[in-house]
């Protein structure tokens, strides 16, 4: 456990100026979204109240969740994110996109969080999205950064020595890389569909 640690922080050491920039446009995608919601017409809020209401009613009525159908969905849209990180990143034009993927995926996290609130109210909205979001994005959210950040340093490895060598070991040591965190991101994926699923039930029925 000490040597993982170790390694972690060596890892966040070395890399943290690109964490922080990832982070800052994560931080501003997410305001974005935020943002985006509370200027919508007032259709668009209609539009958003009526489905999250009409999913809460649902889940108040037991209505049953699937769940190999909410896995299979939540593990293939993380195997996808890593995907399209990784191809990105070993291609000269791709680094801007995982810029543009980190960003994006803040802004769909606050656009989600804006929507329940408004849909909600600030008491019971916060209650579930921190039921149905909270646990399982803790541990996506510094998979991705870090799938992206191990793409950023495999780009500028390429650029810095340009050898078929060099850049055949810094392909290989980049996908080991996010095939562990995409091993991190399939134990998320079970989190959300059952343990933030089954949260978020619980919780419901005080809405």
């Amino acid at each position: 456990m000490r040597n993982i640690k170790r390694v972690i922080e060596e890892h966040i050491t070395r890399n943290v100026k690109t964490y922080f920039i990832l982070i800052i446009i994560f931080l501003l995608g997410l305001i974005i979204g935020l943002i985006v919601v509370n200027n919508s017409s007032t259709e668009q809020e209609k539009e958003i109240t009526s489905y999250i209401n009409n999913f809460v009613t649902e889940l108040k009525d037991g209505s049953k969740l699937d769940y190999f159908k909410l896995l299979k969905s939540s593990f293939s849209n993380n195997l996808f994110l890593v995907i399209i990180l990784w191809f990105m990143s070993s291609t000269v034009i791709g680094i801007p996109i995982v810029y543009g993927m980190i960003g994006y995926k803040g802004f769909c996290m606050g656009y989600t969080i804006s929507s329940v609130v408004l849909s909600l109210g600030t008491g019971k909205g916060i209650a579930f999205v921190l039921s149905s979001m909270l646990i399982h994005n803790i541990i996506l959210i510094p998979c991705m950064l870090a799938v992206a950040v191990s793409g950023i340093n495999l780009y500028k490895s390429i650029i810095k020595d340009r050898r078929k060598e060099n850049i055949k070991i810094e392909i290989i040591r980049h996908t080991v890389f996010c095939l562990i965190m995409l091993a991190m991101m399939a134990v998320r994926s079970l989190v959300e569909t059952y343990i933030s699923s089954n949260l978020l039930i619980s919780i419901v029925n005080y809405l």
